[in-house]
């Protein structure tokens, strides 16, 4: 058996190769016949791991509605982690400050309405999208019910979306995303449940690591400051610091190239902690240690704090391949 999956907004490919592995566990072939990210960074990652010949369209919204039957080959799954900045709680608190619009108001940034035109022509079996759990209350809850019912008024039974946890599925962090999936008719379909033991921080953690990845004691004063700063304030927000013996950390953000505050280890023996390594994000979320890093570290923080966490895109993957 042959499944032709469209990889869209595919960063390096967190989608596609969760999906690869539940198909590979099945005895199924995969071929990806059309792939969308504009980022050339993450292009130069998606292609170096996966196809150098792959010919990878840019800015979907360059793709007029009339030529996406010529442009896009015909598939079974559509998969779509589609950008979230405009329906994050932290992208719209941003854009509020900046004046800026969110949400589907942001038509610039909300992709949503691109998946839904694909879908109406292509007509592919199933799909799978994924987004930050905020999206559920945003604008009250009226942007998820667009959502739903624009998936549903192009022919598609949706069952109840699901909030699930990165740690429930053997990673050591705790991230949790929504996914929605999507059938071209009704399915029985049930969302994996954690079935995988969670290993804990130390079994992502490399030995031997260049102390350019220790923070400075500037930078360490200053978010223990900012951190009682906060608290004081009663907002919150502050540094998280784990050591080796923790079963996870907080999520892995694109942020995280600026200053580690969301994820700093504490090392036995050292004054300050320190960042995790690129190698060490990409096992976070998931990705072999075969998985090649040729960017920056700047860029490796980035691209594996967009990604999804492979494991949990594979497990909801064998669910949905039993029935595709």
């Amino acid at each position: 058996m042959m499944l032709k999956i469209i990889d869209l907004f595919a960063g390096i490919g967190g989608m596609r190769h969760g999906v690869e592995l539940a198909a590979k566990k099945l005895g199924i072939d995969v071929q990806t016949v059309f792939c969308c990210e504009k980022d050339e960074k993450a292009v130069n990652t998606y292609k170096i791991n996966f196809s150098q010949e792959e010919n990878i369209f840019g800015d979907i919204k360059k793709l007029k509605t009339e030529d996406i039957s010529r442009v896009i080959n015909n598939h079974d799954l559509l998969l779509a982690g589609f950008p979230c900045p405009g329906f994050s709680l932290a992208g719209v608190v941003k854009r509020k400050s900046l004046g800026k619009k969110h949400g589907f108001s942001d038509t610039k940034g909300n992709l949503f309405p691109d998946i839904v035109r694909i879908l109406k022509v292509k007509k592919p079996k199933a799909f799978l999208l994924e987004n930050v759990p905020y999206i559920l209350s945003h604008n009250k809850g009226r942007t998820f019910k667009r959502i739903l019912k624009g998936l549903e008024n192009v022919g598609y039974y949706v069952p109840q979306p699901e909030i699930l946890t990165s740690s429930d599925f053997g990673l050591p962090q705790k991230r949790r995303r929504i996914f929605i999936v999507g059938f071209h008719k009704f399915t029985l379909f049930n969302y994996p449940l954690s079935n995988i033991n969670n290993k804990g921080l130390k079994s992502i953690l490399e030995k031997k690591v260049d102390e350019k990845y220790f923070i400075s004691k500037k930078l360490w004063k200053s978010h223990i400051a900012r951190k009682k700063r906060n608290l004081k304030r009663n907002t919150g927000f502050g540094y998280g610091l784990v050591n080796e013996k923790s079963l996870y950390t907080r999520t892995l953000s694109s942020r995280y190239y600026k200053d580690g505050s969301e994820i700093l280890l504490q090392v036995k023996g050292r004054e300050t902690p320190r960042k995790l390594t690129p190698r060490e994000c990409a096992r976070l979320q998931g990705f072999p240690n075969s998985f090649k890093i040729p960017v920056s570290d700047v860029e490796a923080y980035k691209q594996f704090g967009n990604s999804v966490s492979v494991p949990v895109v594979k497990a909801i993957a064998l669910e949905m391949l039993k029935n595709i």
